[in-house]
Protein backbone atom coordinates (compact mmCIF):
# COMPACT_ATOMS: atom_id res chain seq x y z
CA UNK A 1 0.00 0.00 0.00
CA UNK A 2 0.52 3.69 -0.08
CA UNK A 3 2.25 5.62 2.61
CA UNK A 4 -0.23 8.29 3.78
CA UNK A 5 0.11 11.73 2.39
CA UNK A 6 -0.73 15.03 4.35
CA UNK A 7 -0.34 19.11 4.45
CA UNK A 8 2.54 20.29 5.74
CA UNK A 9 2.73 21.91 9.36
CA UNK A 10 0.38 24.78 10.02
CA UNK A 11 2.51 27.73 11.72
CA UNK A 12 -0.75 29.63 12.44
CA UNK A 13 1.91 32.75 13.93
CA UNK A 14 1.87 35.82 12.37
CA UNK A 15 4.74 35.48 10.52
CA UNK A 16 6.96 35.53 13.81
CA UNK A 17 8.00 31.40 13.40
CA UNK A 18 9.24 31.83 10.19
CA UNK A 19 12.40 33.77 9.21
CA UNK A 20 15.20 34.56 6.36
CA UNK A 21 18.58 33.34 6.26
CA UNK A 22 19.34 36.71 7.47
CA UNK A 23 17.30 36.43 10.38
CA UNK A 24 18.09 33.34 10.88
CA UNK A 25 21.77 34.76 11.33
CA UNK A 26 20.90 37.47 12.90
CA UNK A 27 19.77 35.12 15.82
CA UNK A 28 23.54 34.48 16.55
CA UNK A 29 23.07 30.52 17.89
CA UNK A 30 25.27 29.02 19.83
CA UNK A 31 26.12 24.90 18.12
CA UNK A 32 23.78 23.59 20.93
CA UNK A 33 20.87 25.37 19.97
CA UNK A 34 21.36 25.37 16.29
CA UNK A 35 18.96 22.31 16.29
CA UNK A 36 16.02 24.82 17.11
CA UNK A 37 15.70 26.58 13.91
CA UNK A 38 15.24 23.78 10.43
CA UNK A 39 14.67 24.75 7.14
CA UNK A 40 11.32 25.43 6.41
CA UNK A 41 9.94 24.65 2.92
CA UNK A 42 6.83 25.01 0.56
CA UNK A 43 5.92 24.66 -2.81
CA UNK A 44 7.36 27.68 -3.62
CA UNK A 45 10.52 27.55 -1.97
CA UNK A 46 11.09 24.07 -3.08
CA UNK A 47 10.07 24.86 -6.98
CA UNK A 48 12.02 28.54 -7.25
CA UNK A 49 15.17 27.57 -4.70
CA UNK A 50 13.85 30.38 -1.95
CA UNK A 51 15.67 29.89 1.63
CA UNK A 52 13.24 29.99 4.77
CA UNK A 53 13.67 28.93 7.59
CA UNK A 54 11.10 28.19 11.04
CA UNK A 55 11.88 27.82 14.89
CA UNK A 56 11.22 24.34 15.66
CA UNK A 57 10.38 23.98 19.21
CA UNK A 58 8.64 21.41 21.54
CA UNK A 59 8.34 20.93 25.30
CA UNK A 60 11.79 19.24 25.99
CA UNK A 61 13.62 21.92 24.03
CA UNK A 62 11.56 25.05 24.99
CA UNK A 63 14.06 25.34 28.32
CA UNK A 64 16.95 25.88 26.05
CA UNK A 65 15.19 27.82 23.43
CA UNK A 66 14.09 30.74 26.34
CA UNK A 67 17.76 31.62 26.59
CA UNK A 68 17.42 33.39 23.86
CA UNK A 69 15.91 36.50 24.08
CA UNK A 70 15.07 37.24 20.18
CA UNK A 71 13.58 33.61 20.27
CA UNK A 72 11.02 34.62 23.45
CA UNK A 73 10.21 37.94 21.61
CA UNK A 74 9.04 35.97 18.49
CA UNK A 75 7.07 33.49 20.84
CA UNK A 76 5.39 35.79 22.62
CA UNK A 77 4.50 37.53 19.26
CA UNK A 78 2.90 33.94 17.96
CA UNK A 79 1.01 33.98 21.39
CA UNK A 80 -0.52 37.83 20.99
CA UNK A 81 -1.40 36.41 17.20
CA UNK A 82 -3.27 33.54 18.35
CA UNK A 83 -4.97 35.20 21.11
CA UNK A 84 -6.74 37.47 19.17
CA UNK A 85 -7.91 34.87 16.48
CA UNK A 86 -11.72 34.28 15.92
CA UNK A 87 -10.76 30.73 15.63
CA UNK A 88 -11.03 28.17 18.77
CA UNK A 89 -8.23 25.57 18.02
CA UNK A 90 -5.88 28.64 16.95
CA UNK A 91 -6.96 30.12 20.65
CA UNK A 92 -6.20 27.22 22.10
CA UNK A 93 -2.73 26.95 20.14
CA UNK A 94 -1.87 30.33 21.97
CA UNK A 95 -0.89 28.25 25.08
CA UNK A 96 2.19 26.44 23.40
CA UNK A 97 3.09 29.60 21.49
CA UNK A 98 6.43 28.05 20.57
CA UNK A 99 5.30 25.19 18.45
CA UNK A 100 3.49 25.11 15.31
CA UNK A 101 -0.46 24.76 15.83
CA UNK A 102 -0.49 21.68 13.78
CA UNK A 103 2.58 19.19 13.66
CA UNK A 104 2.54 16.64 10.93
CA UNK A 105 5.19 14.57 11.95
CA UNK A 106 5.74 14.79 15.37
CA UNK A 107 8.56 12.64 17.11
CA UNK A 108 10.74 11.92 14.69
CA UNK A 109 11.17 15.29 13.16
CA UNK A 110 14.83 15.61 12.96
CA UNK A 111 15.76 12.36 11.83
CA UNK A 112 13.31 12.40 8.75
CA UNK A 113 13.95 13.35 5.37
CA UNK A 114 10.23 14.11 3.87
CA UNK A 115 9.01 14.08 0.37
CA UNK A 116 7.88 17.32 -0.95
CA UNK A 117 4.83 17.54 -3.49
CA UNK A 118 3.92 21.18 -4.73
CA UNK A 119 0.26 21.90 -4.35
CA UNK A 120 -0.04 23.86 -7.64
CA UNK A 121 2.05 22.81 -10.62
CA UNK A 122 2.43 24.78 -14.20
CA UNK A 123 0.22 22.57 -17.04
CA UNK A 124 3.94 23.41 -19.00
CA UNK A 125 5.46 20.90 -16.84
CA UNK A 126 5.90 17.27 -18.57
CA UNK A 127 6.70 15.82 -14.49
CA UNK A 128 5.23 16.49 -11.47
CA UNK A 129 7.88 18.65 -9.39
CA UNK A 130 8.47 15.79 -6.12
CA UNK A 131 11.45 16.07 -4.10
CA UNK A 132 13.28 14.57 -1.35
CA UNK A 133 14.16 17.78 1.62
CA UNK A 134 17.29 17.71 3.65
CA UNK A 135 16.75 15.70 7.10
CA UNK A 136 14.88 17.46 9.58
CA UNK A 137 13.16 19.97 6.77
CA UNK A 138 9.51 21.24 7.99
CA UNK A 139 7.65 20.89 5.46
CA UNK A 140 5.09 24.20 5.16
CA UNK A 141 1.09 23.83 4.85
CA UNK A 142 2.14 24.76 1.22
CA UNK A 143 2.92 22.11 -0.15
CA UNK A 144 1.92 18.61 0.94
CA UNK A 145 4.78 16.16 2.74
CA UNK A 146 5.15 12.06 3.02
CA UNK A 147 7.20 11.49 5.97
CA UNK A 148 8.99 7.83 6.28
CA UNK A 149 7.92 6.88 2.87
CA UNK A 150 9.86 4.29 1.01
CA UNK A 151 11.88 5.92 -2.15
CA UNK A 152 9.88 4.10 -4.73
CA UNK A 153 6.98 6.33 -3.52
CA UNK A 154 8.84 9.23 -5.50
CA UNK A 155 9.06 7.08 -9.33
CA UNK A 156 5.51 6.88 -8.72
CA UNK A 157 4.50 10.40 -8.11
CA UNK A 158 7.31 11.72 -10.97
CA UNK A 159 5.81 9.57 -13.38
CA UNK A 160 4.12 10.34 -16.85
CA UNK A 161 1.11 8.20 -15.47
CA UNK A 162 0.86 9.98 -12.35
CA UNK A 163 0.65 13.20 -13.88
CA UNK A 164 -2.12 12.21 -16.44
CA UNK A 165 -3.98 11.05 -13.16
CA UNK A 166 -3.74 14.10 -11.25
CA UNK A 167 -4.92 16.18 -14.45
CA UNK A 168 -7.99 13.37 -14.82
CA UNK A 169 -8.98 13.67 -11.34
CA UNK A 170 -8.13 16.67 -9.59
CA UNK A 171 -8.95 19.60 -11.70
CA UNK A 172 -7.32 22.33 -11.96
CA UNK A 173 -6.56 26.22 -10.64
CA UNK A 174 -6.78 28.76 -13.30
CA UNK A 175 -4.21 26.85 -15.77
CA UNK A 176 -2.29 24.93 -13.05
CA UNK A 177 -2.43 21.07 -11.92
CA UNK A 178 -4.00 21.39 -8.28
CA UNK A 179 -2.64 18.06 -6.57
CA UNK A 180 -5.31 16.36 -4.07
CA UNK A 181 -3.79 14.18 -1.39
CA UNK A 182 -7.36 12.32 -1.21
CA UNK A 183 -8.59 12.65 -4.85
CA UNK A 184 -5.25 11.86 -6.47
CA UNK A 185 -2.57 9.78 -4.47
CA UNK A 186 -5.29 8.05 -2.28
CA UNK A 187 -6.77 7.15 -5.47
CA UNK A 188 -3.92 6.38 -7.41
CA UNK A 189 -4.26 3.06 -8.98
CA UNK A 190 -1.00 0.71 -8.49
CA UNK A 191 -0.26 -2.96 -9.14
CA UNK A 192 1.02 -5.21 -6.59
CA UNK A 193 4.45 -4.38 -6.87
CA UNK A 194 7.40 -6.94 -6.33
CA UNK A 195 10.64 -6.18 -3.93
CA UNK A 196 12.14 -6.37 -7.40
CA UNK A 197 10.07 -3.83 -8.88
CA UNK A 198 10.14 -1.57 -5.56
CA UNK A 199 14.00 -2.34 -5.69
CA UNK A 200 14.09 -1.02 -9.72
CA UNK A 201 11.65 1.98 -9.10
CA UNK A 202 14.06 3.04 -5.87
CA UNK A 203 17.19 3.41 -8.37
CA UNK A 204 15.06 5.19 -10.69
CA UNK A 205 14.05 8.04 -8.12
CA UNK A 206 17.70 8.01 -6.88
CA UNK A 207 18.52 8.70 -10.42
CA UNK A 208 16.54 11.54 -11.24
CA UNK A 209 17.88 13.36 -8.15
CA UNK A 210 21.39 12.48 -9.42
CA UNK A 211 20.50 14.06 -12.83
CA UNK A 212 18.97 17.34 -11.04
CA UNK A 213 21.80 17.38 -8.20
CA UNK A 214 24.30 17.29 -12.00
CA UNK A 215 22.77 20.66 -12.36
CA UNK A 216 23.09 22.30 -8.95
CA UNK A 217 22.32 24.92 -8.07
CA UNK A 218 19.73 25.41 -11.43
CA UNK A 219 15.99 25.30 -9.58
CA UNK A 220 13.33 22.90 -10.44
CA UNK A 221 11.33 25.82 -12.24
CA UNK A 222 14.61 25.89 -14.21
CA UNK A 223 15.11 22.54 -15.04
CA UNK A 224 11.83 21.39 -15.44
CA UNK A 225 10.47 24.05 -17.87
CA UNK A 226 9.93 21.96 -21.00
CA UNK A 227 12.02 24.35 -23.66
CA UNK A 228 15.47 23.89 -21.10
CA UNK A 229 15.29 20.74 -19.57
CA UNK A 230 18.55 18.79 -19.43
CA UNK A 231 18.83 15.89 -21.69
CA UNK A 232 20.02 13.95 -18.68
CA UNK A 233 17.39 14.23 -16.49
CA UNK A 234 15.15 13.54 -19.60
CA UNK A 235 16.51 10.27 -19.53
CA UNK A 236 16.15 9.55 -16.21
CA UNK A 237 12.43 10.04 -16.27
CA UNK A 238 12.13 8.11 -19.42
CA UNK A 239 13.62 5.35 -17.37
CA UNK A 240 11.33 5.74 -14.48
CA UNK A 241 8.42 5.65 -17.03
CA UNK A 242 9.59 2.58 -18.84
CA UNK A 243 10.10 0.71 -15.68
CA UNK A 244 6.76 1.47 -13.78
CA UNK A 245 5.07 1.25 -17.40
CA UNK A 246 6.11 -2.36 -18.03
CA UNK A 247 5.05 -2.82 -14.10
CA UNK A 248 1.60 -1.93 -15.30
CA UNK A 249 1.34 -3.76 -18.60
CA UNK A 250 4.73 -5.09 -20.07
CA UNK A 251 5.28 -2.33 -22.18
CA UNK A 252 5.21 1.79 -22.51
CA UNK A 253 2.21 3.21 -23.48
CA UNK A 254 1.54 4.45 -26.73
CA UNK A 255 -0.36 7.75 -25.63
CA UNK A 256 -1.87 9.42 -22.21
CA UNK A 257 -5.19 8.16 -23.92
CA UNK A 258 -4.18 4.48 -22.85
CA UNK A 259 -2.71 5.33 -19.75
CA UNK A 260 -5.98 6.78 -18.48
CA UNK A 261 -8.03 3.85 -20.14
CA UNK A 262 -5.35 1.67 -17.83
CA UNK A 263 -5.93 3.79 -14.49
CA UNK A 264 -9.42 4.03 -14.40
CA UNK A 265 -9.99 0.17 -15.58
CA UNK A 266 -7.54 -0.51 -12.27
CA UNK A 267 -9.62 2.22 -10.62
CA UNK A 268 -12.98 0.42 -11.41
CA UNK A 269 -11.67 -2.63 -9.86
CA UNK A 270 -10.14 -1.27 -6.91
CA UNK A 271 -13.33 0.82 -5.86
CA UNK A 272 -15.93 -2.51 -7.00
CA UNK A 273 -13.29 -4.57 -4.39
CA UNK A 274 -12.83 -2.55 -2.03
CA UNK A 275 -16.89 -1.86 -1.72
CA UNK A 276 -16.46 1.54 -2.05
CA UNK A 277 -18.23 3.74 -5.29
CA UNK A 278 -16.01 5.19 -8.15
CA UNK A 279 -16.44 8.82 -7.55
CA UNK A 280 -13.83 10.44 -9.68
Amino acid sequence: GLCPMDYGSKPADGGHLNMSLREKQDLNLSNDLMDLVRPYIGSAEFIDGKQRFCLWIDKDSFGRAQSVPAILQRIEGVRKFRQKSTKGPTQDAAKTPYAFAEVRYGERAQQIAPFIIPIHTSENREFLPVGVLPTGSVVSNAAFGLYDAPFWHMALIASRLHLVWIAAVCGKLETRYRYSNTLGWNTFPVPTLTEKNKADLTTCAEEILLAREAHFPATIADLYDPEKIPDNLRQAHDRNDEALERIYIGRRFKNDTERLEKLFEMYTKMTTKSGVRARV
